[in-house]
């Protein structure tokens, strides 16, 4: 199935929207002759190329040191003498890492989302561990994740040219009126996602949803606005801690 297209004047609504990106230059290719220094606390990352915050490799150093203690015993017919000696090493070791920076302007073919009610109105959608796998999660524009919905799956863009997938769980019993949602590196085994005009649905044979649009955010203390499929009616018998909400 062909990724969906949308036209320029869709996509620089949605960017005009979104709102500008605090020093971050307009992009610049083969041929510029203009600055290409980047403010204080920014990075030249040759990928439009453009000034993106907190892409440099940070180093974090360690110490530990290690103190070796010996006795020796000295003794005659008449005296007796104890002294210690102690030595102390030095072992330093240096690791380093990259730190992820969300992509603040949409990639060809993929497409920011979020939810359009209160409480979380244009909250994005987001792993919690971002672009990384985690839980799903309504969270600020300035860190949120890119998707498209190929083949009934919810895709994750990935700088790396991978995918995250949204990941549904499967419910305990008939019981259960809500399904968490999380993004693994794996495909989606459980239910389809679909646009239906520009709103995410979930389906799955094995259950009849009054609305196949109906979401919830659900509050933790850590991790914010979880992201569930509501399995009941859209704002009716709501959970204790959830609000009703559809994606877009």
């Amino acid at each position: 199935m062909p990724r969906l297209s949308f036209s320029l004047a869709a996509i620089a609504a949605a960017a005009a929207f979104f709102g500008p990106v605090t020093a971050q230059s307009p992009a610049w290719g083969q041929g510029w002759t203009g600055a290409t220094t980047c403010v204080a606390g920014w990075t030249c990352v040759y990928s439009s190329i453009q000034c993106l915050q907190g892409t440099t490799t940070a180093a974090t150093t360690s110490t530990t040191t290690t103190t070796k203690t010996s006795t020796t015993t000295t003794s005659s017919s008449k005296t007796s003498s104890t002294s210690t000696t102690s030595k102390t090493s030095t072992t330093t070791a240096t690791t380093t890492g990259t730190a992820v920076t969300p992509i603040q302007t949409l990639v060809s073919g993929w497409l920011w989302i979020r939810a359009v009610e209160a409480p979380n109105f244009h909250k994005y959608l987001q792993s919690y561990h971002s672009y990384a796998p985690g839980d799903a999660i309504l969270g600020d524009y300035t860190t949120a994740a890119q998707f498209n919905i190929v083949n009934g799956q919810l895709e994750h863009y990935l700088p790396d040219g991978s995918l995250l997938y949204l990941q549904v769980e499967q419910p305990a019993d008939s019981t259960v009126v809500k399904l968490k949602t999380s993004f693994a590196t794996t495909p989606n085994t459980f239910g389809t996602f679909a646009f239906s005009g520009d709103a995410v649905t979930w389906t799955v044979s094995s259950i009849t949803r009054p609305n196949n649009a109906a979401w919830l955010a659900c509050t933790d203390a850590t991790e914010g606005a979880l992201l569930y499929i509501n399995l009941g009616p859209y704002a009716y018998n709501t959970p204790a801690g959830c609000a009703d909400e559809t994606i877009h």
